[in-house]
């Protein structure tokens, strides 16, 4: 049955916290589109007139086809070719919702995405509605079907999961610019101990390739061994070029709260190192090159204006 306007109205007004819940859940910009996509669908197909409160409604639904995508994600991911990371997002995407409190922008960074996927399927989505859109937890546990002191009892254990963290440091893009452009520096320098300079003991390098582009399959630790990594990684050869489509151009930009490279080849971003700055130094470098996850972040990069590039042909 076709829906009238005021339905579309109640559910376009929706759609921009829909996606970013979704997003927080599933890690993926293009699972959390479909997401919506599918409670669209189910709103399409309700009796109206006995949804007394839409936004619950539609909470609820989404909700539950996250849980549900989040059960066969697991599956999927034991059978993903190296390393996976979460979707990289501009900061200024629309799909990272609520930007007002640290805990809000923490619950999109890519540590915390990352650490997230240890968290079981309700856990992870009473942590999310709770702390990234300050649910109370009586409707939580309407939303997921518990009741109200096991919703309270996975919200701590979530916390207690996911630990205090690091202290990030908020950027800006003149920010992000300087860091970016510090450490192409520091890596295509003539000396090693400037880029150790610039990370922390206990950084780690993680490279998600997803079987498409060549990638280091586990993660690296510590400053040295990530150091000499990167010093491999970002010199240039016509191979690796090759394996990208061109020469790339470097961008410095902002994503997921983090500085990061972007590196554009023709109309597409062939790949996003994602710096994970902290006052102690960079503590985390995520390569993302796997095409799959770099679509929309490539749509947003078109429609924005952006400085000139750090490297004009890499």
């Amino acid at each position: 049955m076709p829906l009238g306007s005021h339905e579309i109205d109640v559910f376009e007004d929706a759609r921009a916290r829909l996606e970013a819940i979704a997003y927080r859940l599933l890690g993926s910009a293009s699972d959390a589109e479909d997401a919506v996509q599918d409670t669209f669908l189910r709103w399409q197909a309700a009796d109206h007139e006995q949804i007394r409160t839409p936004e619950a409604w539609l909470t609820t639904v989404l909700t539950n086809l996250c849980l549900n995508q989040l059960t066969s994600a697991r599956a999927r991911r034991e059978t993903y070719v190296g390393q996976w990371l979460p979707e990289p997002l501009l900061t200024d995407d629309a799909m990272l919702g609520p930007a007002d409190t640290v805990e809000q922008r923490e619950s999109v960074s890519l540590a915390v995405l990352t650490l997230m996927e240890r968290l079981a399927p309700r856990e992870r989505a009473v942590y999310v509605l709770r702390e990234a859109f300050g649910y109370p937890h009586a409707e939580i546990a309407r939303i997921v079907n518990l009741t109200e002191p096991n919703c309270q009892q996975l919200y701590r254990r979530a916390k207690q999961h996911l630990g205090a963290g690091v202290s990030r440091t908020e950027v800006d893009r003149d920010a992000a610019r300087r860091i970016a452009a510090e450490f192409l520096a520091a890596t295509a320098g003539g000396a090693i101990e400037p880029l150790i300079g610039l990370l922390t003991g206990e950084v780690t390098g993680v490279a998600d390739g997803g079987g498409v582009l060549p990638a280091r399959r586990t993660p690296i630790g510590g400053a040295l061994a990530v150091a000499r990594y990167l010093r491999g990684l970002f010199r240039p050869t016509d191979q690796k070029r090759g394996w990208v489509g061109g020469a790339p151009a470097l961008y410095a930009d902002v994503v997921n709260g983090d500085p990061a490279i972007l590196a554009q080849v023709g109309d597409r971003i062939a790949a996003a190192i994602v710096l994970e700055s902290t006052p102690g130094g960079i503590t985390a470098v995520r390569i993302h090159a796997n095409p799959a996850k770099l679509d929309r972040l490539t749509r947003a990069w078109a429609a924005t204006t952006h400085e000139e590039p750090l490297v004009a042909a890499w």
